[in-house]
């Protein structure tokens, strides 16, 4: 018998079921959890990080029932309509606007055709483009366009920036006109070419003003380079010193002035360049050639209205910066920080010049360029800022401190208080000729520095290795011409007596300007390394340019050399047993002038006698008398390891304190 009860519960049982579901089929907001990592990926990307427009932007078009695709494809007509349309929020739109500009340009930078440099030249019809012209040009209006829109939600909007402060949406407009800026400035300098800052710039209807008041520097600079450092790195360097802020940053290389005759000067081996520079510049002193710059830009009248701002009818300024010394840009009556990038010029001018292999090559007479000592300035001479003087060890270049200045760089306050000058010199030569040569070379820098000026006192001397033996030289006060002439032989003895000028390679008098040294892994007492069986064979390979053998050692047709005298390499004076050690080892920094020694230790003692570095022991490189010594774990280049990059930090920033 049927039980209808239990039918008719069964069968309300299978309808409520079929309805809930029914109901719950046509609920269209469901609670879904995210990953943290794809909500945040969600609220931050835009076109520049995931190449799709941002959810702020897709959000606004779709509220207007128009596509992303739909936009970009006819993009001037679609902005053309949001913006007749006064409902909407203007904010948001000058947003988007200012992304599917940025969308658009990007869209054609990837396109072959657009974006092969295709520079116009005087040899060139300036009156017809190519196609490839043509999409250059419709580029850089783009960029344009999202520049200018960026510019109105930025300063121009209902709020200001301070109210929006921690607004997502603000951060990435000011990405949008960071990089606008740069894509315009670099795109435009690959397709006119020019070859200094021009006054202004034309696209289109839109007229950009250049003002350099900021960075006087590159006021009828020929450059070669100009080149967004935003997206640059390098091997070699634990982190690129940034700032982050409002505006574009770029690296820019001058041109090389008169190139050809300054290389054939440099090329020849004087005996005397103290007269030989007297009257005239020293062409290896070499201002910097790889400078940072940042920039922004602004109507050049601050009361300039939306439209006109938009329309291309207010003329726009791009002012350049030297961000080593502006931190701030002053931008619609408020101040704000600047983009800036402190370790790319450096690190382009390492990779563009080699110097790294040019330093092992001058041990065997291959470096036809560093006949003499070169002084190098890693930025623009600054009459405020006090100077750091590097000079690197044996077989080694400027690309040994690549971890001390990017750290200088990356330090606020060291970076606003020093300049860095980096000798590079052949370490092939004997080290009376390497401190004698770079003596000269650094009085003639410190002459051309203004006078009673921060910069004229107070600075420091950094050495590692030889360079180190020689910075101590550097510092020191004494004539050893009377013990050093008898080790001459016959030859050297007929050319000293020729060019008196010889002795002064054996009379020290401290360079006046320097007031501390650093001595790195110094052998001030030589090493035994130098005379194990694999070094004495290297030693072998090491040759010594003839130009300089022709004015230090006479040659005798058919006649060997009596000895070898005092004319030795480099690596040979590093030898305890070596006549340099014998006549330098005692000699001693002056007493005004304090000095700190930092010393690797790869070995497990504490044992001064033990201790060594693996090249130089402990007992070559303490020096008595020196106000700080830090022992350190590690080899020969301790000068790379963080530990010591603190400790020279800690040094310097305490030598600020005393200066005052």
């Amino acid at each position: 018998m049927i039980n209808f009860d239990l039918v008719k519960i069964i069968r309300f049982s299978l309808l409520s079921s079929i309805g809930i579901s029914l109901l719950s089929a046509c609920q269209l907001v469901k609670v879904r959890t995210h990953h943290l990592q794809s909500s945040l990926t969600e609220k931050t990307d835009n076109i520049l990080t995931n190449n799709q427009l941002s959810e702020a932007t897709r959000s606004f078009l779709r509220l207007q029932n128009i596509s992303s695709n739909q936009c970009l494809a006819q993009i001037d007509s679609c902005i053309e309509q949001l913006a007749k349309n006064d409902i909407l929020d203007k904010d948001q739109f000058y947003s988007a606007a200012s992304e599917l500009y940025l969308s658009k340009a990007i869209h054609l930078k990837k396109q072959t055709h657009c974006s092969s440099p295709l520079a116009l030249t005087s040899k060139q019809n300036t009156a017809t483009t190519t196609p490839q012209q043509n999409c250059q040009d419709q580029q850089l209006g783009y960029f344009d366009q999202s520049l200018r829109y960026s510019y109105v939600y930025l300063f121009l909007s209902s709020q200001t920036p301070e109210t929006r402060l921690f607004d997502l949406r603000q951060g990435q407009v000011r990405t949008f006109y960071n990089v606008a800026l740069s894509q315009l400035m670099t795109k435009a300098h690959e397709r006119f070419a020019y070859r200094k800052i021009p006054q202004q710039l034309k696209l289109g209807s839109s007229t950009y003003q250049f003002d350099l008041a900021h960075y006087p520097t590159l006021q009828n600079a020929q450059i070669s380079k100009l080149q967004s450092s935003y997206t640059l790195n390098f091997s070699g360097f634990y982190s690129i010193n940034r700032q982050e802020g409002l505006g574009a940053e770029f690296v820019m290389v001058k041109a090389l002035q008169n190139e050809q005759n300054a290389t054939a000067t440099s090329n020849v081996f004087l005996l005397d360049p103290t007269q030989a520079y007297k009257d005239r510049p020293n062409p290896n002193i070499h201002e910097a050639r790889y400078l940072p710059v940042s920039t922004v830009v602004q109507p050049i009248d601050a009361q300039s209205s939306v439209t006109d701002i938009l329309s291309g009818k207010a003329v726009f300024k791009v002012e350049f910066y030297d961000p080593n010394l502006y931190k701030t840009a002053h931008i619609h009556q408020h101040d704000y920080t600047l983009t800036a990038n402190y370790s790319v010029p450096f690190g382009l001018w390492l990779a563009e010049n080699k110097l790294g292999s040019a330093g092992y090559w001058t041990l065997l007479n291959r470096e036809e360029k560093l006949r003499m000592p070169h002084l190098y300035q890693l930025e623009p001479y600054q009459p405020k800022k006090k100077i750091i003087v590097m000079i690197h060890g044996l077989a080694s270049s400027p690309e040994t401190w690549i971890s001390l200045t990017n750290n200088i760089m990356g330090d606020t306050k060291l970076r606003e208080n020093f300049q860095v000058w980096q000798v590079f010199y052949s370490t092939n030569m004997p080290i009376f000729e390497s401190r004698y040569q770079i003596n000269a070379l650094l009085n003639q820098a410190f002459a051309q520095i203004q006078p009673n000026s921060p910069s004229a006192k107070d600075a420091v001397l950094i050495g590692h290795s030889m360079g180190g033996v020689i910075s101590r030289l550097l510092i020191s006060d004494a004539d050893i011409s009377e013990r050093a002439i008898p080790y001459m032989n016959y030859e050297q003895h007929t050319q000293l007596q020729r060019n008196p000028v010889i002795r002064e390679r054996f009379i020290f008098k401290p360079l006046k300007p320097v007031s501390r040294a650093i001595f790195i892994a110094a052998p001030h007492h030589g090493t035994e390394f130098a005379d194990r069986w694999f070094t004495n064979l290297a030693k072998k390979l090491v040759v010594l340019p003839t130009t300089f053998l022709n004015d230090v050692n006479i040659q005798i047709p058919h006649q060997k050399s009596s000895s070898a005298g005092l004319v030795r390499s480099g690596p040979a004076d590093l030898s305890r047993d070596a006549r340099f050690m014998t006549l330098t080892t005692q000699i001693m920094p002056v007493p005004l002038i304090p000095y700190h020694s930092i010393i690797g230790n790869k070995t497990q003692s504490h044992d001064p006698n033990i201790m060594s570095d693996g090249i130089v022991p402990y007992s070559s490189s303490h020096l008595e008398g020196a106000i700080s010594e830090k022992v350190l774990q590690g080899g020969h280049s301790i000068h790379e390891k963080p530990e010591v990059i603190l400790e020279l930090r800690r040094i310097l920033q305490t030598h600020l304190l005393q200066a005052k």
